[in-house]
């Protein structure tokens, strides 16, 4: 069996421990990152977005659509692509709802989180690909703040590697969230891997940093810097993938995954390529409101228009039903 001594000075540590109690309240490390991921894409895009002449906020309103949404959508998918941990042998349904044991599915949260921004985007009365183009390099960011999460996990490793970027793994109870231990005590040490979490965390790092670049440099609009970002995350989610060894669904000898992100980096392609022309107008409008109050105000200046044209039609000296008209003492 491999000691702890023999590999923590020749490669990567992981935790030991992934969760962490403030009385009977659990912090979970996989949960911080990910929420520490959705602040901070939110705030990226929100400064994009004004800086774009979007109305301030905005973001924010939409991502209260987009961010559920986005998180049922990453579970869903998750599932979908590794049903054996669930619905195979030795698996437990009921784990299936357990987010907090790690497992989000990238393709799911954009999907369903792409619906909730449309929803929100609706709501707000803007354009729905000037959205993606403002948020694009922060969710590239919150991609690799997640990534984290896996590395409190212990999971989502690579191929054995003998290197010293190697990844040290323990041999894990998840239900737990920490490192199982021996009879003194000591973590149980399963080997060394590649670090896959690190390696699509600068990746997706380096994506962010390529889109904002290209967004200055070309004036992109109409979803085109959205469409870059998953151009690059695919180009690289595929070789990433393909180190995995954790059970995935695999059509041709290939991982799921793979198929995915070749087919959606062929649709990012052809829409960055087919969808050009100007940024769209997102000035905000004085005095524009949302929902039915504003519905409301407008009937009722319409309204109010119409008694006032047909008060200027009436005779001299006929009060309208504006005018402050007799008054009870001069009755």
């Amino acid at each position: 069996m491999t000691t702890l001594g023999s590999v923590l000075l020749a490669s990567i540590p992981s935790p030991t421990q992934g969760v962490w109690f403030v009385g009977p309240i659990p912090l979970r490390g996989y949960a911080l990152c990910i929420i520490a991921g959705i602040i901070l894409a939110v705030w990226i895009g929100e400064k994009r977005w004004v800086s774009r002449g979007g109305e301030p906020g905005a973001v924010l309103d939409i991502s209260m659509w987009a961010v559920p949404f986005g998180i049922v959508g990453g579970r869903l998918y998750h599932v979908i692509s590794s049903p054996g941990l669930y619905f195979g042998e030795g698996g437990n349904v009921l784990d299936a709802v357990k987010i907090w044991e790690g497992g989000l599915g990238i393709w799911g949260a954009i999907a369903l989180g792409g619906v909730g921004a449309w929803i929100g985007c609706r709501r707000k009365g803007v354009p729905l690909p000037a959205f993606a183009d403002a948020v694009a390099p922060g969710i590239a960011v919150a991609q690799a703040v997640g990534r984290l999460g896996n590395w409190f996990n212990n999971e989502l490793y690579g191929a054995a590697l003998d290197a010293p970027w190697a990844l040290t793994i323990y041999r894990w109870d998840a239900g737990l969230g920490q490192a199982i231990r021996d009879s003194t005590g000591e973590p149980l040490v399963l080997g060394t891997f590649h670090p896959t979490f690190l390696y699509e965390l600068l990746w997706n790092l380096g994506v962010a940093a390529l889109v904002v670049w290209a967004d200055r440099r070309f004036t992109l609009s109409r979803g085109r810097a959205f469409a870059l970002y998953v151009a690059g995350y695919c180009a690289g989610r595929v070789w990433i993938e393909a180190l995995r060894i954790d059970p995935a669904e695999t059509i041709l000898g290939l991982r799921l995954n793979i198929w995915t992100s070749i087919l959606l980096f062929l649709a990012a392609v052809a829409w960055f390529v087919t969808h050009r022309g100007p940024r769209e107008d997102l000035t905000p409008h004085p005095g524009k409101r949302e929902g039915n109050a504003a519905a409301n105000d407008d009937a009722n200046d319409d309204a109010s228009n119409a008694e006032d044209e047909l008060a200027s039609d009436k005779p001299a000296g006929q009060p309208s039903r504006h005018s402050a008209g007799p008054k009870s003492a001069d009755l």
